[in-house]
């Protein structure tokens, strides 16, 4: 039931804030195999996660990182970035560890301590999103799945040594992905937060760069020129990254090419496929072999 009211609403494109408070008597919290397989559960959160997941096969998809995994993944995401279940789509139950925890659950000052250096320096890298293989996630894996058999402070032990293991491995992907805009540098900027919600509103009908200057009581060039300031991008680059964002999860739920093309903004399918493959590097048949699970 616990899971049922918390995911109730997961279904829309839109990636949800999650609420996340930490057990009762720990500084963390402890997530065990929720079984949302079937459920697109797009979604961020404050705190860090570091995420274990046994599966015969299945698909990480954190931030604009996608990629397949086979018998088990490993994680460790900072704040605030967007990410999918780890077990969306797998075919049987997937045994799964999720400990989320906010960036200073140990307090202001236990980073500056000497010895914990290497972990102040994970969860910086952290930050961007990193992935673990080899022995490291195997040693990592086997001791997630242990810890809720522990007492508290136990436990707390127990995750403070896997970060140890984790900080000292050569065996890491750095995914380089970023927190989610509207959770961060769109608070500040109450002009790009209003656009960003007027894109995340609209991207599925003809945007006219000129109605959104409007919006922002600008002309258009003075917008081209701020939003490029703001963004590094131009509008319609940062549109169709957005689209293509959409696009690639819409591809993920099994929809079709023609159907991701459409739902997903874009008027006709040669443009899709031609900025799709600028973007991802790939063609959208060849993404979406390479990445749903049959």
């Amino acid at each position: 039931m616990y899971f049922q009211k918390v995911y109730a609403n997961a279904g829309s494109m839109k990636a949800k804030l999650e609420n996340i408070s930490a057990d009762q008597d720990s500084s963390f919290r402890i997530l065990l195999t929720p079984k949302l397989n079937d459920l697109f559960y797009w979604h961020f959160h404050p705190e860090y996660e570091i995420v274990y997941v046994e599966a015969e096969q299945g698909f990480r998809h954190i931030g604009d990182h996608i990629s397949k995994y086979e018998g088990s993944d490993l994680a460790l995401i900072g704040s605030n970035i967007p990410h999918l279940n780890f077990d969306y789509g797998v075919k049987e139950v997937a045994e799964t560890v999720v400990i989320q925890m906010k960036e200073n659950f140990l307090g202001n000052d236990f980073f500056s301590l000497p010895e914990i250096l290497p972990i102040k320096k994970l969860f910086d890298e952290a930050k961007s999103g990193l992935a673990f293989y080899g022995n490291t996630k195997k040693e990592a894996g086997e001791r997630l799945k242990k810890l809720n058999t522990l007492p508290h402070f136990e436990q707390l032990i127990s995750l403070i040594e896997i970060f140890y293991l984790l900080a000292g491995s050569n065996e890491v992907q750095h995914l380089n992905v970023r927190p989610i805009a509207s959770a961060s540098v769109l608070k500040k900027q109450q002009r790009i937060h209003k656009i960003y919600h007027y894109i995340e509103s609209n991207y599925q009908n003809p945007i006219d760069v000129n109605d959104v200057a409007e919006l922002c009581h600008l002309t258009t060039a003075a917008f081209c020129r701020y939003f490029k300031k703001s963004t590094h991008y131009t509008f319609t680059d940062f549109l169709n990254y957005f689209r293509i964002n959409q696009s690639k999860k819409l591809l993920l739920q099994h929809k079709t090419i023609t159907e991701a093309c459409y739902e997903s903004g874009f008027e006709n399918i040669s443009y899709f496929n031609k900025v799709f493959k600028k973007i991802t590097g790939e063609n959208p048949s060849a993404f979406k072999k390479k990445n749903v699970i049959e």
